[in-house]
């Protein structure tokens, strides 16, 4: 089971990220001042839109690379990944941080990191954490 404070490590272990208030002052990291994870719990609008299906719990929000990726994501475990009306058309899902491993976790968030940062600090970073060949 997956915490805010999971999220914040692993988010502020990726290089040149940090933690702001989102606008509406709740927890988002960034990469050069573009948010890559985020703390997003469900509006009335979501609510009203997923009906009884709303989860309870609490809710990251999540870049991903690209439309592609988000609904591969969503078909592959909804009860895990989910979207709203309101990201239609955006490379963003939502993930119920109650359930997710940590593992998963993980390879998530560096993953939206890699969507949101420059690609010279993204290609330096791949290439510090790729493992030599043997």
């Amino acid at each position: 089971m997956a915490s805010w404070e999971d999220v914040r490590r692993i988010a502020l272990s990726l290089p040149e990220s940090g933690e702001r208030p989102s606008y509406d002052g709740l927890p988002a990291w960034k990469v050069r001042d573009k948010s890559f994870v985020w703390e997003r719990p469900l509006r009335r609008s979501d609510l009203e839109a997923l009906g009884p299906a709303a989860p309870d719990g609490p809710i990251l929000g999540v870049r991903v690379a690209d439309l592609g990726v988000k609904e591969a994501l969503l078909a592959d475990d909804p009860a895990l990944f989910f979207a709203t009306p309101h990201l239609d058309g955006y490379p963003i899902v939502l993930v119920r941080l109650d359930p997710i491993e940590i593992d998963e976790l993980t390879e998530l968030i560096v993953e939206a990191w890699y969507a949101r940062a420059p690609k010279r600090l993204a290609a330096a970073h791949r290439a510090a954490s790729t493992p030599p060949p043997t």
